[in-house]
Parts: C-alpha cells; sequence; structure tokens
C-alpha cells in the first residue's frame, strides 16, 4: 500500500513513518534517548487510538556520548528500515580544544594541516575494533581562541572520532592537548536550524492527544522521506511502486526520472526511488541505466511501502 503524500500526511501517520531533527541533551546516551522517543510516540498513537506501526521502534543516526550534545535525528516507527542512508552521511560538529599550554602563534595554520584523509585508530571505550583507518577532514577551521581554548568547526567523515582528533591537534602543536564540550551541529540533511527539543516533541505530542492540536506535532515531526534529501532520485510510476511493494525490482519502463546528481562515484550507487508525489518507495542500488527502455534500473535493499 502507498502512503499519503508526504505533506498531506496525518499526524499519526508522520508518527509511523517520520523523523526527528532532535536535539540530544547532556546526560543520556543517543540509544537512551531514542528509546525514550519510542515509549513517547507508542503511548501517544494508543492515548489517540491510532494504529500503531508495523515496527514499532526508533532508530537514531550515528551515536553520540551521553556528554555529547547537538543534532541527532530520530526514525520513527516504519522509517528505521531506511537507517542505512545515514552511515555515510557527512557530520558536522563544534568542539572546544582545551590547551594545555599557550597557544602558539601557528595554531591556525597546524590545525589546517588536519584537513583531508587522516589515520585514526578507535580509543578503547568504542564500538569497533580498535584498528587504524583512515578518515576524511572535509574542513576544519579554528573559530576563535580564549586564553588556552579554541573552538574548532569540524566537518567529517562518518565514524570520525573528534575526541581522538583534538588530542593529535595537541601533540602536532606541541603543547597537549583534550576535547572540552562537543556539539554535533549537522548530519547529512539535517542541521542545527530546526532542531526539536525532547521537551518540544512531548508537549506537541500532548497537545495533539488532549487538545487535537496537529500543529505543533507536524512542526516537530517530519515525513520521514526528508531523511533522503542527500540520496540521489529516481521516480518511478505508482503502477511500478505497486509492483516495488509486492519485491520486484525497478524496471526501465517504470521509470519516469531521474535525478542522480548526488551519486557517488561507486558503480552501483545508493538511491531512493519516489513516487511523483515525493512518497518514499525503496532504497536501492543503479544497476542499469534510467533512461533506456528495458532491463532492471534498480535493484532492491529495503522496501519502503
Amino acid at each position: 500500500m502507498l502512503r499519503d503524500p508526504p505533506a498531506e500526511r496525518a499526524p499519526a501517520d508522520r508518527l509511523r513513518f517520520g523523523v526527528v531533527n532532535l536535539d540530544k541533551p547532556p546526560g543520556p546516551s543517543a540509544h537512551q534517548v531514542a528509546a525514550w522517543v519510542r515509549d513517547m510516540v507508542a503511548d501517544a498513537l494508543d492515548a489517540a487510538g491510532a494504529e500503531r506501526p508495523a515496527t514499532d521502534r526508533v532508530a537514531h543516526a550515528g551515536t553520540l556520548d551521553p556528554k555529547v550534545t547537538g543534532c541527532l535525528p530520530l526514525l520513527l516507527g516504519d522509517a528505521p528500515r531506511m537507517a542505512q542512508v545515514f552511515d555515510d552521511s557527512v557530520k558536522e560538529y563544534v568542539a572546544v580544544l582545551e590547551l594545555h599550554g599557550p597557544a602558539p602563534a601557528d595554531l591556525d595554520a597546524i590545525v589546517a594541516e588536519f584537513e583531508g584523509p587522516i589515520y585514526q585508530k578507535p580509543p578503547k571505550k568504542s564500538a569497533v575494533r580498535r584498528q587504524l583507518r583512515v578518515r576524511e577532514i572535509h574542513e576544519l577551521d579554528v573559530m576563535e581562541t580564549e586564553d588556552r581554548r579554541a573552538l574548532l568547526r569540524v566537518r567529517c567523515e562518518s565514524g570520525t572520532y573528534v575526541r581522538k582528533l583534538c588530542h593529535d591537534i595537541g601533540l602536532a602543536l606541541g603543547t597537549g592537548a583534550h576535547m572540552g564540550h562537543l556539539r554535533r551541529t549537522a548530519t547529512g540533511p539535517f542541521d542545527d536550524r530546526d532542531l526539536v527539543t525532547l521537551e518540544d516533541l512531548a508537549d506537541a505530542l500532548a497537545w495533539w492527544v488532549e487538545d487535537g492540536d496537529a500543529d505543533p506535532l507536524r512542526a516537530a515531526v517530519a515525513p520521514a522521506e526528508r531523511a533522503l534529501g542527500d540520496l540521489p532520485r529516481v521516480t518511478i510510476a505508482p503502477s511500478a511502486a505497486r509492483e516495488v511493494a509486492e519485491g520486484a525490482p525497478v524496471y526501465a519502463p517504470g521509470v519516469l526520472d531521474a535525478d542522480l546528481s548526488a551519486a557517488d562515484a561507486s558503480d552501483r550507487p545508493l538511491v531512493a526511488c519516489v513516487t511523483p508525489d515525493g512518497t518514499a518507495v525503496c532504497l536501492g542500488r543503479l544497476v542499469g541505466d534510467p533512461g533506456g527502455d528495458s532491463g532492471t534500473v534498480v535493484s532492491l535493499e529495503r522496501v519502503l511501502v
């Protein structure tokens, strides 16, 4: 079954297939925050007499340590099926670099040397194997300096350890350094311009359930399609979407249009397939020519209808 167009989706449908650009507070882990939101949404749907989604869970877009704050997009209901879109998403942070000595005159120049590919070994307390790996630092700027502190803006590849980056910068400066406060300001298509706090979300759910006021909920919970903003898109006919719902791949006759400007350089880039009204149908790999007359264009990875 195809969903209603994203702009026309009812509040309950947003909770069953939506995304919250959450402002994670300091203290709880990302996993704890996701569990709280899952329970809040489930309780609201029950109180409103609305049906729960088939997969009653919440997925977050990349772990944040308990003390770290900021941008933590959460996929609601059936939307965690598309969680892989965050695997390679670019992250942006603002970090306080705490120097162990006076800042050298060439601080900016030394920090700039860390732009580009760098080697990192994950810290002991991490969820991945501690082996040397390469991560890309896309942008690294010194925004302000004060006494023995420097405010850094870091735009980097997913999986970069900013705490380790700060330590290595300190070694290069010769003063030693560690990371102070860290705040994530962007994840993929989400940034800190429209963050929603836990209190905002709780109030929006309460107003919807108790007063029937859905406007705050629409402001807090976006259609899940927003998470696909950085992916190349293939627009398919509704008839082709119904076939995809039954497990068929996307064939050339069902393709109406394609915007592959965001495609990466891989042979089989990940793409989002949508209907003309913007409803997400599936995630898949581009394996054929969208402008062709026959053959498979997109092989399925996740069906979203």
